[in-house]
């Protein structure tokens, strides 16, 4: 439910409660997103006191608070019907999980408790820990979003010894570790109900998953077990497999984002020819190759129970996909096969073409973003004329055109299967387009098309419109980034009056202008069946947004309507106003980058104070000044049902922002605002601070740059201390200075639901940091906290590192001014701290023995992922520290070494822990000194490595020998998919070797050699390679010296495939 009928609402529903007789029949009330705080649940609890009729009540995203939740708690100790009560997204904290805990010590009815995100941490999941043991009816608890560690999960652990009715517990996204892993594991060898264990993102590595292992070749319950993104590698996949050999229960595993190779695959493999259990198996995001693939197939072969198999990020390209389609053949149990984003081409299409034509199970095929082209799709839609099984077929940003569009056609006319075709991003322009449209006049199942991205104009769009008068069963069209003009959108517009069964038809950045939207007008007036229209970054003019506005007076379908960048001014928002006072449908209205001024939005915000539907509204970019947010004021002040107001980008001030805060006094449904890049001021700050001490709804606050100094600062942390709901506040970019952040500081003491908060380009010193670094030391919920470009000290800098050893909650920090005795202390904060993933510190004065300080704390540390250390003078001498760091850690995906002075004696060193490294994806070496010399030892390391899939070179002095050695990797290297070159200095010869790489090549999407020497003959080969290469999707070859000559060989053959060529 979204409608927002507040607290005086809820206590009105529970006065209802309250009267309903023994046989009354409500069993169900959802009232999530309805605003009701700790007044609503309050009244509610009274309720639920002597009501015996409801069993499932929904509070989920209320802003109830530790009060709401006590009240809560002691209504089910005498409640005897509730078996379902869902509190997620609300802010009840450990208190609340407290009074929960001692409710479930009595009641004897709930069975499905939902928690997740309220802040309860180690201190409540203990509690409701000791509740478990002696609780015999809840069966479901989640608890994903708690920071809960070791000591919570420990808790649990004991708790499931004993219980015995648990059969679901939901605990990802917290921060327990291996360790919290090895304690659960524990319980698992004796409970004997729990069936669903979710504990993804927790980061258990190996360690856990050999406990987890151990605890399975005994556990006879448990059915799921998720442990995606838990840093699980090879060795953790030879652990689970040796359990998959004898467990007998487990029916999903889902192992998607770790750290598994081929190695791991095959151990898999080999657990998957014994184990008669399990049935889906995710393997997504990992560095799978040929071996690993020939590995699975052969379990395939004989498996009997696998019915999904998820293996899209991987890198097994063509050879993979042969050797899967040849367990395809012989296998009858899988109905779904993911193989997303694995290089596959023309040759595996082939392959699995092949397999189709026999295989009689499966039902679900995903092949997007893969290599293959015309040829690979006309063998693989040849088997959809006799394939009888398959639903879903996704060939998304692939290299199909027309002639492969062709033969789909041929086959959906034959196909009586086949309900969803993904198209979208291929170049099946308008005879591609004609030839589906034929299929579709007889084709009796397809219910969803995406065409988007694929070049089709007027002629396309009427081929489809006349099959939209005829066709019975397509409910969803998606032609969105093509050149459909007016003529195109009028015959689309004339099939709608006719079609009763298309509900969505997407539209957008298309080159549709008045005439086009006129047409659509008149179809909406007629049609009863579309509900989502969408016309984004198209060119309606005056004419056109009055008519559709006329339409949605009597329309009763559409909930949707996209009109950003339409060109539509005050005359065309009277009209939509008066549409919206009548409109009993439309929720989303999106006009964003428009015109529509002082009046428009005063007419707006008229039709607002009657308007019962809407709930967001985008006004973005339009001008609009105080005089309209008064408008806005008034509307909001009666307006129920709108949950998102987006002002960024206005003119909008003091006095604008004042009436604004008189509104969310009283507003009970508002949950995000965004006034950034206004002009509000201190006074302005004032007024909304006074405002979120009576708002229990608002959770979202942006006021980035609005030129806020220390005086609105204050007030802000002022509100702070008594609002509980707010959990995210954006200051970034004001003018706030010590005064503002100690305030801050102090709120932090007792705000327990603010979860982020930005505070980037401020101007705030020492004092604050020390400040803010005793907060941090007990505050349980922020999870992101920037000081980037603020003149922290070395004082405030070392209190932050010191308070990093003991929070567990913080996973992003931003720092600026710092230099090498502050990266000791963070470094020694980094040894001990498990909750930080993202470490931003570019630009600061960071030297070598900083870096060397990092570089130890890297080999323990197995929590941080991201490293940015932009800008610092680490040179050659520290590179090399960080790469002895990297062969060993296994966590560090991105490392950002942009301009730190590295040279090619650095980049060796690099080289040598990248053959070793299994973790780093992204690695940027921009605007250093690295030539040739070091663009080998890089050559070296891409030979072996096969994680790395983003290399950065831009702006170093590579020449024409550096090029031909990276391009031999190439050749070779299966992983790699984004290769900057920008500003070298690579001339023909390079541009010739690298040509050489692509036609070989079939895994990178995007090459960038901007800025570099190369001319007519180096763009000749390039050109040529093209008509090869079937992956490349950019290439980027603007401020060479390419003449005329070359241009037009590049020009000729950006016409015949879908590379995007910019010269």
């Amino acid at each position: 439910m979204s409608q927002k009928i507040g607290s005086k609402g809820a206590q009105a529903l529970a006065e209802a409660l309250k009267a309903l007789k023994p046989i009354a029949t409500l069993t169900t009330l959802d009232l999530q997103y309805s605003g009701i705080g700790d007044d609503g649940a309050q009244a509610l609890a009274e309720a639920l006191k002597t009501n015996s009729t409801l069993t499932t009540l929904n509070l989920g995203h209320n802003s109830i608070g530790v009060n709401g939740a006590q009240a809560l708690s002691e209504a089910l100790k005498t409640n005897s019907t509730l078996t379902t009560l869902n509190l997620g997204y609300n802010s009840i904290g450990v208190n609340g999980a407290l009074a929960l805990s001692e409710a479930l010590k009595i009641n004897s009815t709930l069975t499905t408790l939902d928690l997740q995100s309220n802040n309860i941490g180690d201190d409540g999941a203990q509690a409701l820990s000791e509740a478990l043991k002696t609780n015999s009816a809840l069966t479901t608890l989640n608890l994903e979003y708690h920071s809960i560690g070791v000591n919570g999960a420990q808790a649990l652990s004991a708790a499931l010894k004993t219980n015995s009715t648990l059969t679901t517990l939901i605990l990802g996204f917290n921060s327990f570790g291996d360790n919290g892993a090895q304690a659960l594991s524990e319980a698992l060898k004796t409970n004997s109900t729990l069936t669903t264990l979710n504990l993804g993102y927790n980061s258990i590595g190996d360690n856990g998953a050999l406990a987890l292992s151990e605890a399975l070749k005994t556990n006879s319950t448990l059915t799921t077990l998720d442990l995606q993104s838990s840093k699980i590698g090879d060795n953790g996949a030879l652990a689970l497999s040796e359990a998959l050999k004898t467990n007998s229960t487990l029916t999903t595993l889902n192992l998607q984002k770790n750290s598994i190779g081929d190695n791991g695959a095959q151990a898999l493999s080999e657990a998957l020819k014994t184990n008669s259990t399990l049935t889906t198996l995710n393997l997504e995001y990992h560095s799978i190759g040929v071996n690993g693939a020939q590995a699975l197939s052969a379990a395939l072969k004989t498996n009997s129970t696998l019915t999904t198999l998820i293996l899209g990020f991987n890198s097994f390209g063509d050879n993979g996909a042969l050797v899967l389609s040849e367990a395809l053949k012989t296998n009858s149990t899988l109905t779904t096969l993911n193989l997303h984003k694995n290089s596959i081409g023309d040759n595996g299409a082939q392959a699995l073409s092949e397999a189709l034509t026999t295989n009689s199970t499966l039902t679900t095929l995903i092949l997007d973003y893969n290599s293959f082209g015309d040829i690979g799709a006309q063998v693989l839609v040849k088997s959809l004329m006799v394939n009888s099984t398959l639903t879903t077929l996704d060939l998304q940003s692939n290299k199909i055109g027309e002639n492969g569009a062709r033969v789909l056609s041929e086959a959906l006319k034959t196909n009586s299967t086949l309900t969803t075709l993904n198209l979208c991003t291929n170049s099946i322009g308008d005879n591609g387009a004609q030839a589906l449209s034929e299929a579709l006049k007889t084709n009796s199942t397809l219910t969803t098309l995406n065409l988007q991205s694929n070049k089709i104009e007027d002629s396309g769009a009427h081929a489809l419109a006349e099959a939209l008068k005829i066709n019975s069963t397509l409910t969803t069209l998606i032609l969105g980034y093509n050149k459909i003009r007016d003529n195109g959108a009028q015959a689309l517009a004339g099939a709608i009056e006719m079609n009763s069964t298309l509900t969505t038809l997407n539209l957008q950045a298309n080159a549709i202008w008045v005439k086009g939207f006129l047409a659509f007008t008149e179809a909406t007036m007629s049609n009863t069946t579309l509900t989502t229209l969408e016309l984004r970054d198209n060119k309606i003019g005056d004419n056109g947004a009055q008519a559709l506005a006329e339409a949605f007076k009597t329309n009763s379908a559409l909930t949707m309507l996209d009109l950003q960048n339409s060109s539509i001014g005050a005359d065309e928002a009277l009209a939509l106003a008066e549409a919206l006072k009548i409109n009993p449908t439309l929720t989303t209205l999106n006009l964003r980058s428009n015109k529509i001024g002082v009046k428009g939005a005063q007419l707006l915000a008229g039709a607002l104070k009657t308007n019962s539907t809407l709930t967001t509204l985008n006004l973005q970019n339009n001008s609009i000044g105080d005089d309209e947010a008064m408008a806005l004021s008034k509307a909001l002040k009666t307006n129920s049902t709108l949950t998102t107001l987006d002002l960024q980008s206005n003119k909008i001030g003091e006095n604008g922002a004042q009436v604004l805060a008189e509104a969310f006094k009283t507003n009970s449904t508002l949950t995000t605002l965004d006034l950034q890049s206004n002009k509000i001021g201190d006074s302005g700050a004032h007024a909304l601070a006074e405002a979120l001490k009576f708002n229990s709804t608002l959770t979202t606050l942006n006021l980035e740059s609005n030129k806020i100094g220390d005086n609105g600062a204050q007030a802000l942390a002022g509100a702070i201390k008594m609002n509980s709901t707010l959990t995210t506040l954006n200051l970034k970019a004001n003018a706030i200075w010590y005064k503002g952040l100690l305030g801050f500081s102090e709120a932090f003491k007792n705000n327990w639901t603010l979860d982020a908060l930005d505070l980037q380009d401020n101007l705030f010193q020492n004092k604050i940091a020390l400040a803010l670094s005793e907060t941090r030391k007990t505050n349980s919920t922020l999870t992101t906290l920037d000081f980037w470009n603020n003149s922290m000290e070395l004082n405030g800098a070392h209190a932050l590192a010191e308070a990093l050893k003991t929070n567990s909650t913080l996973a992003t920090l931003i720092l600026g001014w710092i230099g090498s005795d502050v990266a000791v202390s963070l470094s020694e904060a980094l040894k001990k701290n498990s909750s930080l993933t993202t470490l931003d510190l570019q630009n600061n004065l960071i030297g070598e023995n900083g870096i060397l300080a990092l570089s130890e704390a890297l080999k323990t540390n197995s929590a941080l992922t991201t490293l940015d250390l932009w800008g610092n003078t680490i040179g050659d001498t520290g590179t090399w520290a960080l790469s002895e760091a990297i062969k060993t850690n296994s966590t560090l995906t991105t490392l950002q070494l942009q301009k730190c002075l590295i040279g090619d004696n650095g980049v060796l060193a690099l080289s040598e822990a990248l053959k070793s490294n299994s973790a780093l994806t992204t690695l940027d070496l921009w605007g250093n000194s690295i030539g040739d010399n070091g663009a080998q030892a890089l050559f070296e390391a891409l030979k072996t490595n096969s994680t790395l899939t983003s290399l950065y070179l831009q702006d170093n002095l590579i020449g024409d020998s550096g090029a031909q050695a990276l391009a031999g990797a190439l050749k070779t290297n299966l992983n790699l998919t984004t290769l900057n070159f920008w500003n070298n200095s690579i001339g023909d010869s390079g541009a010739r070797a690298l040509a050489e790489a692509l036609k070989i090549n079939s895994t990178l999407v995007s090459l960038n050699l901007a800025g570099n020497s190369i001319g007519d003959n180096g763009a000749h080969v390039l050109a040529e390679a093209l008509r090869i290469n079937s992956t490349l999707i950019i290439l980027e070859l603007r401020n060479n010296s390419i003449g005329d000559n070359g241009a037009q060989a590049l020009h000729q053959v950006s016409l015949s495939i879908r590379c995007i060529i910019e010269h």
